[in-house]
C-alpha cells in the first residue's frame, strides 16, 4: 500500500476528534461507534490482539462488546501526534458512577479522511476482568 504519510494531529485537533468518538461507546449504539471507521479499518484490544478486520466485522465485535457493558464512560486524559494521527492517553469507568472501577490505556488512532483507519487499544484488563462475574451474575 503506497499511501502519503501525513503529519500528526495537534492535541487540539485529537481532543475534538475524541470528543465526538469517545461518546460514541458508551450506550450501546454499534451503528454510531462503527461509522467513524473507514471500510477497510483494522482494530485490536487485549482482547482481540489479532485485531478485527473490516468496518462489517467491526460492527460484529463492537455489537457484543458494547451490549456487555452499555454503561462505560471513556475520557480523553491527553494525547500525542503519530503519523497520520494520535495516540490517544484515555481513562475508562464502567459507569458514570464515581466509585466505579477505572482503568488506564493507551491507544494508536490513525485516521484517514476524519476517520479512523488503524485502532490499536492497549490496558491491563486486570481490574476490568476482576469485575466481570458481578456483570453476567
Amino acid at each position: 500500500m503506497n499511501q502519503e504519510i501525513k503529519s500528526g494531529c495537534t492535541a487540539d485537533e485529537a481532543a475534538r476528534f475524541c470528543a465526538d468518538w469517545l461518546p460514541a461507546w458508551t450506550g450501546g449504539d454499534a451503528d454510531r461507534l462503527t461509522a467513524f471507521y473507514t471500510d477497510d479499518a483494522f482494530y485490536s484490544d487485549p482482547a482481540v490482539p489479532g485485531g478485527v478486520e473490516g468496518r462489517d466485522a467491526l460492527h460484529r465485535y463492537f455489537s457484543k462488546l458494547l451490549s456487555a457493558y452499555p454503561d462505560w464512560v471513556w475520557t480523553h486524559r491527553r494525547s500525542l501526534p503519530v503519523p497520520d494521527g494520535f495516540l490517544n492517553y484515555w481513562s475508562a469507568t464502567l459507569s458514570a458512577d464515581p466509585s466505579a472501577p477505572r482503568w488506564e490505556g493507551v491507544c494508536v488512532v490513525r485516521l484517514r479522511e476524519g476517520r479512523i483507519f488503524r485502532n490499536e487499544v492497549f490496558f491491563d484488563r486486570t481490574e476490568l476482568l476482576r469485575h466481570l462475574p458481578e456483570r453476567r451474575g
